[in-house]
């Protein structure tokens, strides 16, 4: 048993993966490595499971050169199937491009930018939209809804007209218009509930952004609210925080367990420590003892076999038809 998964009683998670007989959860490969840079965003979205914003400049929360070289070494030695460049909006950190032209160079398969949209017209980022089609970076860009009034409210006012604006910039470079360059869309629901259905709300977003906007996309992935950071405060502070695990535990999924994103990728955070997923990562729960916790001491044949530690939180990913960073997993 992994003492990392218990708390003085057993967690709720924890439990249904022992109902299922799926208890303790284990990686079963390792094909990703997904890279947080850190915490500097240019918007504070009220879901940000990472508590980004304008006001993370500080250098703990944000990778400097010593461990962007640690990872840049990792990439050339290990040649990872996928790449996940994440933040905070990840283009802002100055090591954003190297990480993507060392993957490039050993031949990375997939190479992912989770984009905002908006930060393609911050200063110093006015030929990031050209940077990503050169070197054929995925897009996976957040648009929490296809109208206004919902996105603002999640993200600010004004966001929904700069990211159609971003949307609008990346179709023009080949994005999302079948020529190869891959453009994705992320949902997140605005409260304290499960997203839709993704394929329905797929057709719903291509039909709209098509209808209004004349835009076009790839796929659109589906991701369910991880009850932590801001997103948890502004469950507890709304009375919705009980509720809202409450949701999540009766809407456990056992089909969801096997495409669990932690069981085939390492996060690593911005001081470069391991742990099994970025929502871990937010928590500071590290990859077990037992195995490498820093990207300078990564054994890839233990953490392909690793334990995986796990919190109340992931009843977020097991939930209805699963929850990872390319949405659905059942």
């Amino acid at each position: 048993m992994n003492p990392l998964t218990l708390t003085g009683h057993r967690r709720r998670f924890d439990s249904k993966l022992e109902e299922h007989g799926v208890f303790p959860l284990r990686a079963d490969r390792l094909d990703t490595l997904q890279i947080n840079v850190g915490k500097l965003c240019n918007q504070a979205c009220r879901h940000c499971h990472v508590d980004a914003g304008p006001h993370q400049t500080h250098a703990d929360v944000n990778m400097g050169e010593a461990v962007a070289e640690r990872v840049i070494g990792l990439i050339e030695r290990v040649r990872p199937a996928m790449l996940d460049i994440t933040g905070g909006a990840p283009e802002l950190n100055p090591h954003f491009r190297r990480l993507v032209g060392a993957a490039r160079r050993v031949g990375t398969k997939r190479i992912i930018d989770r984009c905002n949209l908006s930060v393609l017209f911050e200063p110093g980022q006015e030929d990031l939209a050209t940077f990503l089609a050169e070197h054929r970076v995925e897009v996976s860009a957040s648009l929490p809804h296809y109208s206004a009034g919902p996105t603002d409210r999640q993200r600010g006012a004004g966001v929904f007209d700069r990211s159609i604006d971003g949307l609008r910039l990346l179709n023009q470079h080949g994005y999302g218009r079948g020529g190869g360059l891959v453009l994705n869309l992320v949902h997140n629901p605005a409260g304290a509930f499960l997203p839709a259905r993704q394929d329905e709300l797929e057709a719903d977003y291509k039909r709209e952004l098509k209808r209004l906007f004349d835009l076009d996309f790839d796929h659109l992935f589906c991701i369910t609210n991880m009850p932590i950071a801001r997103f948890a405060e502004w469950l507890r502070k709304s009375g919705n925080y009980d509720s809202y695990l409450a949701t999540l535990l009766s809407a456990f999924n056992p089909a969801t367990v096997d495409g669990l994103m932690c069981r085939s990728l390492i996060s690593i955070g911005p001081d470069g420590s391991i742990y099994d997923c970025d929502f871990n990562q937010m928590l500071g729960l590290r990859v077990g003892a037992n195995v490498p916790r820093n990207v300078q001491d990564l054994d890839l044949d233990q953490l392909a076999q690793r334990v995986i530690v796990t919190g109340e939180h992931c009843l977020g990913c097991t939930a209805g038809s699963g929850s990872s960073c390319g949405g659905e997993t059942a």
